[in-house]
């Protein structure tokens, strides 16, 4: 082979061997539920493409920017089963970068994660299961309004918001908790291990601040997400977003009015920790 030739095969093949390492960037922002007509919010549904693509780029590693209140635990649950899974099959590493809020659900995401990274002023853990109502019966009884509900079924008005609160209630709703409760403890010490601090109370709903968590073994230390994955990857590593993509028609029709009621959603439970 000529000389030159030679040269020209070499010219071609150095850009294959000189790709730089690439990690695809999940965003999880917002509450979990089972979203709109468009997939509005977190959900598997709605999420399972994104995550599905981002391990089938062979990866140097998947990255998952957290910013989440929490909100339905299957919705959280399934989540992080899809990431763990393809994670385990792919042999890929999951790294975890909080932003303002990663409680409740939020954590249980974060968990998916084989490191969690957060900010000084992040908001983790709420490691609990809440229900929230509200009770109209005195208003009902003030405005003369009578409440009729015919049942198949003594649980089918299960705290029914226009009648007195009733004992038996409140004992049924503390037995539907309770499972999902420990789920969720299980899911944190399964992936947390011998980091969290045996001896601190971390599963009664409490949130911790920043190295707070650290300290605590809920996270792994203080971070963000383009210089961590630059020191662990190099400069040329490249971050590729991974976003939903909404058709013309979508946009222009009913998807706006999803993510108005979503954004009023989200805002409600940002604010149950100041945010």
């Amino acid at each position: 082979m000529a000389l030159g030739a030679y040269i020209g095969c070499m010219t071609l093949r150095i850009p294959f061997m000189a790709r730089p390492p690439r990690v695809p960037v999940i965003r999880l922002q917002g509450a979990i539920g089972t979203g709109g007509r468009f997939g509005g919010g977190l959900n598997d549904a709605g999420l399972a493409p994104l995550i599905d693509k981002a391990f089938a780029m062979k990866p140097a590693a998947v990255a998952l920017a957290i910013n989440s209140p929490g909100g339905s635990a299957a919705q959280s649950s399934l989540i992080a089963a899809r990431i763990r899974r393809l994670a385990d099959q792919k042999k890929v590493p999951v790294l975890a970068y909080v932003e303002d809020v990663a409680a409740s659900g939020g954590y249980w995401l974060a968990c998916a994660a084989d490191e969690i990274f957060v900010d000084d002023s992040s908001i983790v853990g709420s490691i609990g299961v809440i229900f929230a109502g509200f009770g109209f019966a005195d208003l009902m009884a003030r405005q003369g309004v009578e409440r009729r509900v015919v049942t198949a079924g003594r649980s089918k008005s299960l705290a029914d918001p226009f009648l007195p609160e009733k004992p038996e209630d409140v004992a049924r709703l503390r037995a539907l908790q309770d499972p999902i409760h420990r789920a969720f403890i299980a899911h944190v010490q399964a992936r947390r291990g011998a980091r969290l601090d045996a001896s601190a109370d971390l599963f009664n709903a409490d949130v911790w601040v920043g190295q707070q968590a650290v300290d605590l073994g809920l996270a792994d230390g203080v971070g963000h997400l383009v210089p961590g994955l630059q020191a662990r990857f190099g400069d040329k590593v490249r971050l590729i977003p991974m976003g939903r993509r909404r058709s013309l028609m979508q946009r222009l029709t009913g998807a706006a009015l999803d993510d108005a009621l979503a954004a009023v959603e989200d805002r409600i439970a940002f604010a149950r920790f100041g945010l």
